[in-house]
């Protein structure tokens, strides 16, 4: 196993190269000169020519990730066009987004499994149907709706939570948007759980666990559910980055000042360093993400092995 993760650490690095040049590539295209627009009417040439070679706006653009992707290797993600260091905007926004995305993923998980354990155990009954309803109306309905939706229901007719800001903390402040975030991935957290412990519970050695006179509880929590749980994991994972990554909406509709935010401003802003550092952090939570997932894979089913 420690093999495994050495190589899978190994083979993150060129994933993390390529991915950061892909983006740097876009925002490289992107029209418009920064500097002009950071100047704005009080146009300086001395001051613009000192910006673009502190920023090195006049060099290749293999030449400029370079810059880049050393300085991230040294733990340094760079500095606005203003002066200000990315990790000091990492570090002031990353901690709303990492909450936000953890009660999301919270709500996903719990509340995803449980009920895709109860669709399996009652399908083609009534608690099937309205499980099977339910995740079809969080699958069609979109999230800035939703968003909307519960802000006026749940904070402002009946008062149970915050309607947008994070001056209650956590979790407090996190609860609504926290589901709204995570409304359409439960859906599908359902359904796959569901599908996965029916196929599960047709298995042979479910079959052969109850005729041995295993207690129905010890069949269905161990033998049933743990394998039942590959694909889910799978599917977690993945979505743990798609989570940090897309709650660009769900942070403007609560008014929530994580990275979504400046994501979003930074692009109309054309703040290259900005948009390359934040998406950098992304990658790198994705890619631990997705070790984790591997590293769990044996966990749960020990006949897979990784030499």
């Amino acid at each position: 196993m420690g093999r495994f993760v050495v190589r899978r650490v190994l083979q993150a690095i060129p994933v993390l190269i390529g991915v950061t040049f892909l983006i740097y590539c876009l925002v490289f295209l992107l029209p418009g000169d920064p500097i002009r627009a950071l100047m704005g009417e009080k146009q300086d040439p001395q001051l613009a020519l000192v910006l673009r070679a502190r920023y090195h706006l006049d060099d290749p653009l293999v030449l400029q990730y370079w810059h880049y992707i050393s300085g991230v290797f040294r733990g340094d993600l760079g500095t606005t066009y203003t002066g200000r260091s990315i990790s000091d905007i990492v570090a002031q926004r990353f901690p709303v987004t990492l909450n936000l995305s953890l009660t999301a993923f919270a709500f996903e998980a719990i509340i995803g499994i449980l009920a895709g354990i109860l669709s399996a155990l009652r399908r083609g009954k009534f608690a099937d149907n309205v499980v099977f309803i339910a995740t079809l109306l969080l699958i069609s309905v979109p999230v800035l709706v939703l968003g909307n939706v519960l802000q006026l229901e749940l904070g402002v007719k009946w008062k149970l939570t915050p309607v947008a800001g994070i001056q209650e903390g956590w979790p407090t402040s996190y609860i609504l948007p926290g589901l709204v975030l995570a409304s359409t991935s439960m859906a599908y957290i359902t359904r796959l759980t569901r599908t996965s412990m029916i196929e599960s519970i047709r298995a042979d050695y479910v079959r052969t666990a109850i005729a041995k006179g295993l207690p129905r509880r010890r069949v269905i929590g161990v033998h049933a559910l743990r394998n039942s749980l590959i694909p889910v994991v799978t599917f977690l994972g993945m979505d743990l980055g798609s989570l940090m990554g897309g709650a660009i909406i769900t942070e403007r509709i609560f008014n929530l000042p994580g990275i979504g935010g400046q994501l979003a401003q930074s692009v109309s802003l054309r703040e290259g360093p900005v948009v390359v550092g934040l998406v950098t952090m992304l990658i790198l939570i994705y890619l631990v993400a997705n070790l984790a997932v591997d590293v769990l894979y044996a966990v749960l089913d020990p006949r897979i092995r990784y030499e």
